[in-house]
């Protein structure tokens, strides 16, 4: 497997007006669509977290729609950390 076969997993936090925007939905359908596994889930602090595991091709692209969002809403800030892939996710959701 080439490097951009291998699965990476990839911490998202979404900071910004991302809460009541359909962000977490949104997040879901591109990562559906890209074949991604893994979480979106609102934070107590007014922020969203998503936890994505797929090539690091489809979670470019993952980020790349993370910095944005759907249209309402705001990204201020996007913090992402890499990691090895756990295989624990087995497929997209909202918590």
């Amino acid at each position: 497997m080439s490097n951009h076969q291998t699965k990476r997993r990839v911490e998202i936090i979404v900071v910004g007006l991302v809460q009541g925007v359909f962000f977490r939905d949104s997040t879901r359908e591109v990562a559906q669509k890209l074949g991604i596994r893994g979480t979106v889930c609102n934070l107590y602090d007014g922020s969203v977290e998503i936890i994505a595991e797929g090539t690091e091709e489809e979670l470019h692209t993952l980020i790349k729609f993370a910095k944005q969002g759907p249209p309402s809403a705001k990204v201020y800030n996007i913090d992402i950390k890499w990691k090895d892939a756990m295989n624990d996710l087995p497929y997209f959701r909202i918590v």
